[in-house]
């Protein structure tokens, strides 16, 4: 891409961004809740890796070249944990690999919620609600507790909510409960 060729501002990048996290976070939390018959988690897989691996990935290079590094950073490591997760499920691997898993991404997860203080709900609700999500999950696979593991899929499917609602509220001028107008200084977190 030529340098004087705008990558999109970044405005509209960060509402692709939290659109393709909703609506990651919301098909897997269903299927971890089994809310839906016959849908659990795994059946996620393939949007985990092309909406949440490569879309968000894709979103953050895109961030990182508008100059918001912050945006960049979460985008474009959501990426990466959407894309190995997506491609990973149906590997064999054991209960403690997975959780450790989880609870290292949770980590990723806890930097991004520190890093969106003074974002408000929507800011730091979502990654907020991730790294709970990632932690029960990952508590879940140690400790072999289906309970636990549906627990961080509703967890996962309010932040995906979440997301998908400040992602529509930016392009629908909703309130976005930062003190802000909405659709105008969008982050990638709210």
């Amino acid at each position: 891409m030529d340098n004087d060729v705008s990558a999109g501002s970044a405005g509209s990048t960060a509402i692709l961004g939290r659109l393709a996290l909703g609506l990651t976070l919301l098909a897997f939390g269903a299927g971890a809740t089994g809310v839906i018959d016959n849908v659990g988690a795994a059946d996620a897989a393939a949007l985990a890796t092309w909406v949440g691996g490569v879309t968000l990935f894709v979103v953050g290079l895109l961030e990182f070249r508008a100059g918001d590094g912050a945006s960049g950073t979460a985008y474009a490591g959501l990426g990466a944990f959407w894309f190995t997760w997506g491609t990973g499920v149906g590997s064999e691997v054991s209960a403690e690999a997975a959780g450790l898993f989880l609870l290292l991404w949770a980590l990723l997860a806890l930097t991004l919620t520190a890093a969106s203080s003074g974002t408000g709900v929507l800011g730091q609700g979502v990654y907020g609600l991730l790294c709970l999500s990632l932690l029960l999950g990952g508590a879940a696979a140690f400790a072999g507790n289906e309970a636990l593991a549906k627990a961080g899929g509703w967890v996962g499917a309010v932040a995906g909510l979440l997301a998908w609602y400040g992602a529509t509220a930016a392009l629908a001028k909703w309130p976005t409960f930062t003190g802000r107008a909405a659709g105008r200084g969008v982050t990638a977190t709210g």
